[in-house]
């Protein structure tokens, strides 16, 4: 991490472009500016204007943290600021309506590592057994779901989420280089299988992978989608998402409290 900090910055938007295998030519057209110009900012040779950086940036869809780095390198001022959840009016407003306007089912929102922000009753239930710094705030939702003294004994399908979640925080990482989804990736590559763990079958009829959960109450399957805000300006906005959980079948719905049908709470 500090190596990639004290880097100069032609060099940070260098890694930024090859992160996203992106050619010179192609950013610099993209970014209106010669090739040329763009190779003279990479090897030092060229000191970019704000709004270069900024163009630049936009291109390569650097996440806002790591803009405020470039543009700190480069000498400027950064440009956006960071807040915790609670000082965001507005968006905290947005964020616990989307949360208890889910209600029966699970919601919780996250930031860019799955350490849980908020969540609503729903949620809040199916981890309110963790012990250990595995409750311990903030908590760290992929630890404890994969975590063999979280929530991994009671995952049915562990093996088939496992892989996706791998997939999902490579993905992560990839698009935002935190060096804390490698420390992520490592621990939860790490995780043994649980001895009574066999991954259900997929069936038929099954759109995509859902997870399958053992409660107190049941077995669930749930289904999860992901929003993020548009336009973000704020660090912290950027790299908060909403994962919003849904039944998957009849038996999960009744056991949420929904009937049949699928629509109405009881």
């Amino acid at each position: 991490m500090a190596v990639i900090e004290q880097a100069p910055v032609g060099q940070l938007v260098r890694q930024w472009r090859e992160r996203r295998r992106r050619s010179q030519l192609d950013v610099s057209i993209a970014a209106d500016l010669s090739s040329r110009h763009l190779s003279f900012i990479e090897t030092g040779r060229s000191k970019p204007s704000r709004e270069m950086l900024e163009r630049i940036c936009d291109e390569l869809d650097v996440p806002l943290r790591d803009r405020n780095r470039i543009f700190l390198r480069a000498g400027y001022a950064p440009v956006h600021p960071e807040r915790p959840l609670p000082e965001l009016g507005d968006v905290k407003a947005a964020v616990d309506s989307v949360l208890s306007g889910h209600e029966p089912f699970p919601a919780m929102a996250i930031n860019a590592c799955w350490d849980l922000l908020s969540a609503n009753r729903a949620a809040a239930d199916l981890l309110s057994d963790l012990d250990g710094s595995l409750g311990r705030p903030p908590v760290n939702v992929i630890r404890a779901t994969l975590h063999p003294d979280g929530l991994a004994p009671r995952l049915r399908n562990y093996g088939q989420w496992r892989r996706h979640v791998i997939r999902r925080v490579q993905r992560q990482l990839e698009r935002t280089a935190l060096p804390e989804l490698v420390e992520l990736l490592d621990d939860i590559r790490g995780y043994p299988v649980p001895a009574e763990s066999t991954d259900v079958p997929v069936r038929e009829n099954d759109l995509v992978v859902p997870m399958v959960l053992d409660t107190p109450a049941g077995q669930m399957r749930l289904l999860y989608s992901l929003t993020v805000f548009g336009a973000p300006r704020d660090v912290t906005l950027d790299e908060i998402a909403i994962e919003t959980f849904f039944p998957a079948d009849a038996a999960t719905r009744a056991l949420l409290g929904v009937d049949g049908a699928g629509s109405e709470p009881l």
